[in-house]
């Protein structure tokens, strides 16, 4: 009985041995734990950014375009979107009552120079009797009186002529008044550029200076679309590593893939002490018609203007993922938990990263490879 329990002692154990031995020979040969890193792309530019900011475009020439006058809007030429020259005209308003007070101006016009004519004429028979008088009344041959009356009639001709003179000028003043009240019914686009904003529709009221509920200051908001510029709140701690003119490169969110240079346009002296920023604008070096107004932008102060060579972005990796197998140097990316071995061509280093060719951005590397990570090696991502 004794050596019956010794035996099933000895057997239990060598089992237990042999379930370790295949317990250290799974995990031996088992997938690899490893730290993985993604391939991304990055911009040389980064290696001399001196500091980053935010803000939106902003057109520094924007009008809300509207009347002086007041009055329904009749027609209306323009959408958002529509680009427009100086002087173009964009809306009417209706004009008939101002229309019909310029024709009555004009009419006084005419008046006045008709009543001109006339006392011109009596001015000349004036002048005609003035002379025989003076004539005939030294000889005796008239009485006195008639040529104090001939005088007299005289003289009144011509102030009646000055009167009249006068009274033109009033009369063409009033006209000029009454066009320049037709002419504030025709709004007009003050300079070149695009409709942003729609304010009115045709049948609203305008009315420039009042804040009544069914009314409308502007027609449209027009924007000059040569004048965009970043503006972007740097803290007032910052401000001494920018200066004017100072080389930037600008990223819209709306366009992720492209840079555009900048210069920084002029810094406006005052401090917000509520944020503790400095407004600082930014300029586009080149126009392009893709920029809108308000789009978020992200701002890269740099140290000097980017090199035609550097203006596209590369392939960069995290140093660590580099090692040398065989006197190349290789990566291992991870494809469906197998590491697949990569030969890549490095490059100088941008920032904390190092710029490579031969992997694609997106792609999974292994970080710090050790020697037990081969080509076709099983890999699971280590738990952190």
């Amino acid at each position: 009985m004794p050596r019956r329990r010794r035996n099933w002692l000895r057997y239990v154990i060598v089992v237990a041995i042999v379930l370790a031995l295949i317990g250290v020979a799974l995990r031996l040969t088992g997938p690899q734990a490893v730290e993985t890193a993604t391939v991304t792309s990055v911009y040389p530019s980064q290696s001399y950014t001196l500091l980053n900011a935010t803000g939106y475009v902003v057109p520094q020439r924007k009008a809300a375009v509207a009347s002086k006058g007041q009055g329904r809007v009749e027609w209306l030429g323009v959408l958002e979107g529509t680009p427009v020259k100086e002087g173009q005209i964009i809306a009417r308003l209706e004009s008939n009552d101002v229309a019909a007070s310029l024709a009555q101006a004009r009419a006084q016009v005419k008046v006045a120079q008709a009543n001109l004519e006339l006392q011109r004429a009596e001015l000349k028979n004036a002048d005609v009797d003035l002379r025989r008088y003076k004539i005939l009344a030294p000889q005796g041959a008239v009485p006195a009186t008639q040529y104090d009356a001939a005088l007299a009639r005289y003289d009144k001709a011509r102030a009646s002529i000055n009167s009249d003179e006068a009274a033109i000028v009033s009369a063409q003043a009033n006209a000029q008044a009454a066009q320049v009240a037709v002419d504030q019914t025709v709004i007009r686009a003050p300079f070149d550029g695009l409709v942003i904003e729609k304010h009115a529709n045709v049948g609203d009221n305008i009315t420039p200076f009042s804040s009544a509920s069914d009314s409308k200051g502007a027609v449209v908001t027009i924007a000059d679309m040569k004048t965009l510029e970043v503006e972007a709140d740097v803290a007032e701690s910052n401000i001494a590593r920018i200066a004017v003119d100072q080389p930037c490169e600008i990223q819209l969110d709306a366009l992720p893939d492209v840079r555009f240079a900048g210069r920084v346009s002029r810094i406006v002296p005052t401090v917000d002490r509520s944020k503790a920023t400095v407004l600082v604008k930014v300029r586009f070096v080149e126009r392009d018609s893709r920029v809108l107004p308000e789009m978020s932008a992200k701002i890269a102060f740099l140290s000097k203007p980017v090199p035609p060579e550097e203006k596209k972005a590369v392939v960069a990796v995290q140093p660590s993922a580099v090692v040398t197998r065989g006197g190349k140097k290789v990566v291992y990316a991870v494809e469906h938990d197998t590491a697949r071995e990569v030969p890549v061509t490095t490059g100088e280093r941008i920032g904390d990263l190092l710029a490579v060719r031969g992997v694609k951005p997106g792609d999974v590397l292994v970080l710090a490879p050790g020697d037990k990570i081969a080509d076709g090696a099983k890999v699971t991502l280590a738990k952190k």
